[in-house]
């Protein structure tokens, strides 16, 4: 034989045994015939076990040694660099590092904020702390930066205290309607809780305020039977809540646009950013000053956990009516570098299709709780599919892990990079998953999201064990067991599956481009009345505490990471998508009511006919009812008829985003689920019209016109949503 046809032969033998290994490889591996593998249990498996509460707890103690707030090295540089090698470790098939120049704040260090008693000759008395006092080693740390509120307006406005409460909208409107005291020109004192902080500065503001001082009160903050920390995990009375004022999302310069080199960028002046100045302390300070006020006993509802009477002043009660409440704050804006890591394990069969996984990394100070107990968790579920990678598994679609920048200052990483990208990911995201502070608790599961995605929630919950070794002894074996027993939904048998507002990364998502979002993290019992987790933003929030006192054993850590991972996997590898849009339609139906409840008379009095939304809200039912018909029917192993009911799921969201933002913001266009205007945490139904309600005159024809208009846009994206359902050629 020749030298040539050997080389022949040999080309070929090569061909074949690479093709019988091909084809050896994909009948051994579970398939549901369009070519890859999905819906396997033995998989779910070799990911659960792969991961471990020992790594993650590792990962937190490490990630926590230093301070790390947005903008500074150790969070853009270090922590980024840390995160990067282990994803390229594990085998990601790209990692990058987009990066962003934006508006970010911080105290002045060397001569921070504080309030002090002004006394008439300009003494100074009753000065507060400009530092949380170090109450264990490992909080002891030069880097970490003094209290105070981002983005707040610097001053030393002067004059004198009014108690209000939480500063609601509802707080003001009782002060200065009801109560009569005037709040214009005076300083205000509020406690932390109900709302997010920025909308009580704005409320301060429009209601004449010239300075807020914020606390977290020990009502909200502590119970009566424990200790605070380091005895506990409750807050000490030094302890001070940190947080942005930003009340919009994303690089306040740059609003609707990434902060990328070609940017144009507003002038700081422009920006809606407090135009007083606000700073937090601890209720050890706070209590100085209230039980100073003068003026009537507040209501029932507006006493906190302090030993005082509470008043609502205005002013200070004799002996020191003299006296004037003084606040120096000398907080600076600034523009600096914040940077995402971008994770991805390419889709073998749906390389096109995304499922998104995202933590922010940045925190206030250590944050050992908010954000790095989820990027530990993170860490570690990128480890586990890195290892199942190297052992040959690949999912369906493409897995996108993202590690967030500038969180805490207004969701900035994730909108900068979510509007920068936004057409790419309206085409091609079909999930993301947040988890932000993944264990603030260990009672039991909280879980929000659209609620087409309820029901493979539950599932995933199903599937993983309980991490409580006291709830197993009572027969709840699994998360889903323990959810449903301590967080019931009044409406059915299941656990209470919330919607989203806003508060972390989903929001860009959800609210600017419309993907489908969960949001998941293990928490504690609610029955005690906590505002929300005790050492919130403050120096005290350690890996010691989470170690000591959260999760000792980390199985509530290894929890989040079985969920979030398999969550993840089941959209990246079944081969029809389980989302539910009979689900959204229910969801409709309940929203309907509460609105029919709350202000039908008012609107029908109005000639608004509510029966067009009940009616389109029908017609999405029977859309939704009709699709997923055609879906039992379908022939999985057709690919083209797959990708048509997949890419009818996925888009189903997108139909509920408006053209338009909503009504006086900037980042929120979702019809159906949003904040209102006077609580940017939460999530109110129909927000449009619930915002265009608020507060109105009958006879006020203007504001009617804005809640019809808002009204015919609810229609209209529920009838266009029940579109995106029917068949592709109408029948």
């Amino acid at each position: 034989m020749s030298k040539s046809r050997i080389a022949i032969f040999c080309v070929i033998t090569a061909i074949v045994g690479v093709g019988i290994g091909v084809i050896i490889g994909y009948f051994s591996y579970p398939s549901a015939g369009c070519g890859q593998p999905v819906e396997d249990a033995s998989i779910q498996k070799r990911l659960m076990d792969e991961m471990k509460s020992e790594n993650i707890k590792n990962n937190l103690e490490i990630l926590t040694k230093r301070p790390h707030i947005a903008g500074r090295d150790v969070d853009e540089v270090d922590l980024v660099n840390l995160i990067k090698s282990r994803w390229e470790e594990d085998g990601m098939d790209s990692v990058q590092v987009p990066e962003y120049d934006v508006l970010l704040s911080y105290p002045k260090q060397n001569d921070s904020n504080y309030i002090a008693v002004l006394l008439s000759n300009g003494t100074e008395t009753d000065i507060s702390q400009r530092k949380e006092l170090v109450l264990d080693p490992e909080q002891n740390d030069p880097d970490v930066v003094d209290p105070f509120n981002a983005y707040s307006a610097a001053g030393e406005p002067k004059d004198d205290l009014i108690y209000v409460n939480f500063a609601t909208i509802e707080d003001f409107m009782n002060l200065n309607r009801t109560l009569k005291i005037d709040t214009k020109g005076k300083v205000c004192i509020a406690r932390y809780g109900r709302i997010f902080r920025g909308d009580k500065a704005e409320l301060a503001q429009e209601y004449g305020c010239i300075g807020l001082i914020l606390y977290s009160d020990p009502a909200d903050y502590t119970v009566p039977w424990a200790g605070v920390y380091p005895d506990d995990w409750y807050l000490p009375g030094t302890g001070a809540q940190r947080g942005t004022l930003w009340t919009d999302n994303g690089d306040p310069q740059t609003p609707n646009y990434p902060s990328i080199a070609s940017a144009w960028r507003k002038p700081i002046d422009q920006i809606r950013l407090p135009k007083i100045p606000v700073t937090p302390i601890g209720y050890d300070d706070a209590v100085k000053y209230l039980s100073k006020l003068d003026g009537d006993e507040v209501e029932e509802s507006w006493r906190g956990g302090l030993n005082i009477t509470y008043r609502y002043g205005p002013g200070f009660a004799a002996p020191h009516q003299t006296s004037k409440i003084k606040m120096s704050v000398k907080t600076e804006n600034k523009v600096e570098t914040t940077r995402n890591v971008i994770g991805y394990i390419r889709g073998s069969y749906e390389p096109d299709r995304y499922v998104i996984f995202g933590n922010h990394r940045d925190a206030w100070v250590f944050g050992a709780i908010d954000p790095t107990s989820g990027t530990a968790v993170m860490l570690e579920m990128t480890r586990a599919f890195g290892k199942m990678l190297k052992e040959g598994w690949r999912p369906r679609r493409t897995l996108v892990f993202c590690s967030w920048g500038a969180e805490e200052y207004g969701l900035i990483g994730s909108t900068e990079w979510v509007e920068e990208l936004q057409k790419e990911l309206q085409a091609r995201a079909v999930i993301y998953i947040n988890v932000d502070a993944s264990v603030v608790g260990n009672f039991t599961l909280n879980g929000a999201g659209v609620f087409s995605l309820s029901e493979v929630v539950y599932q995933v919950a199903k599937s993983v064990p309980n991490p409580i070794p006291s709830q197993i002894e009572m027969g709840r074996d699994t998360v889903y067991d323990s959810w449903v027993k301590h967080d019931p939904d009044d409406k059915n048998e299941k656990p209470k599956f919330s919607s989203l507002g806003s508060g972390s990364d989903f929001t860009s998502f959800l609210q600017i481009i419309g993907i489908s979002s969960v949001d998941l993290f293990y928490t504690y019992n609610r029955s005690i009345g906590l505002a929300s987790y005790p050492v919130y933003h403050s120096v005290y929030e350690t890996f010691s505490l989470v170690t000591n006192y959260v999760d000792p054993d980390y199985s509530c850590h290894l929890a989040m990471a079985r969920l979030w991972a398999e969550l993840g996997r089941r959209m990246a590898e079944f081969t029809v998508l389980p989302i539910d849009a009979r689900l959204y339609g229910t969801d409709l139906k309940v929203k309907f009511d509460a609105l029919k409840v709350n202000f039908g008379d008012k609107m029908t009095a109005q000639g608004i006919e509510l029966s067009q939304l009940e009616n389109a809200i029908a017609q999405f039912s029977t859309s939704a009812d009709e699709l997923h018909s055609r879906i039992d029917k379908l022939d999985k192993t057709d690919p083209s008829a797959v990708k048509v009911v997949n890419d009818q799921l996925m888009q189903l969201e997108r139909a509920f985003i408006d053209q338009n933002p909503l009504p006086g913001r900037t980042a929120y266009r979702h019809v159906i689920s949003a904040p209102s205007q006077h609580d940017s945490y939460g999530n109110t139904a129909f927000p449009g019209i619930v915002d265009a309600m608020f507060d109105i005159d009958d006879g006020d024809t203007e504001a009617w016109d804005e809640v019809k208009r808002q009204y015919s846009i609810v229609v209209f994206h529920v009838l266009s949503a029940a579109a995106t359902l029917n068949p592709v050629v109408p029948v």
